[in-house]
């Protein structure tokens, strides 16, 4: 399908199509990548008979566009509403990773409807650190205005721990990685506004009762793991995971931990 209109915009989508399980994740990735973060986890939970889909968020990977000069995280979740109604899945397993995570937050507490469970991998409930804003903004402004390789060296830590950037064996994957944060359209400060500039969703994630499991890279230094003790203090019954070696690219960096987890949760669920 991969284009497919929803909300006024055109989403790129892969779909393995129906499982034997009758049961679907849809995977909903963090900023500056795409539904590229979780080839792992589609390609380990398809071979156990689940429907994966996978989205890129308006303005970035291969959907289209956004004109203005924010694509806002409400616009996002508005995107995501608009995507699991068209493609009539009914009740979805929603995993969402940083920028997917706020818009899995906000599905969970306002359309519980759509979700047979929440995953929640590297996300923050809060708004953006005070502290954070200004260095956000210099290198969005950057690569808005230049372009993302002179940044490139300041941005793979916040997305990526320390063991993946200074393993010798991964050096394959850091190239990568680092290829496909430099491809971003320059047009990705719409995508970056919209992350810096959100509200946060504390007063909302009380109400969420889906099942939700939380995963945290132990060495995250973009959403800490104490923001994921708080999102689960705050959602009743859920559950928290931590991933060694693991920064805020985790469904990357150790996808096999991720896989397990994730796999006992919804086992959990049956």
């Amino acid at each position: 399908m991969p284009l497919v209109p929803v909300n006024g915009t055109r989403l790129y989508v892969e779909d393995t199509g129906p499982g034997s399980t009758g049961q679907t994740i849809v995977f909903s990735h963090g900023l500056l990548f795409s539904g590229e973060m979780f080839a792992a986890q589609v390609a380990h939970f398809r071979g156990l008979g689940y429907r994966c889909i996978a989205y890129d968020h308006r303005g970035q990977g291969r959907s289209d566009d956004h004109p203005s000069r924010i694509v806002t995280i409400e616009l996002v979740y508005d995107d995501a509403v608009a995507l699991l109604e068209s493609l009539e899945l009914g009740k979805v397993h929603f995993a969402g990773l940083s920028m997917g995570g706020f818009v899995a937050m906000r599905l969970g507490a306002r359309r519980p409807d759509l979700l047979a469970s929440m995953i929640l991998l590297e996300t923050s409930a809060e708004p953006e650190p005070r502290e954070n804003l200004r260095k956000y903004k210099m290198l969005n402004a950057i690569a808005r205005y230049l372009s993302l390789s002179p940044v490139a060296n300041k941005v793979m830590p916040i997305m990526f721990s320390r063991d993946f950037l200074e393993d010798p064996a991964r050096e394959v994957d850091r190239r990568i990685w680092r290829s496909k944060l430099l491809g971003n359209r320059q047009t990705i400060y719409r995508a970056v506004n919209g992350v810096i500039e959100r509200e946060g969703i504390e007063a909302e994630i009380a109400r969420i009762t889906s099942p939700t499991l939380i995963l945290v890279g132990e060495q995250d230094t973009a959403t800490v793991p104490a923001k994921a003790e708080r999102i689960q203090r705050s959602i009743a019954g859920s559950s928290l995971v931590r991933i060694p070696r693991a920064g805020h690219s985790s469904s990357v960096e150790q996808p096999e931990a991720v896989n397990a987890a994730i796999q006992s949760f919804l086992t959990s669920l049956r």
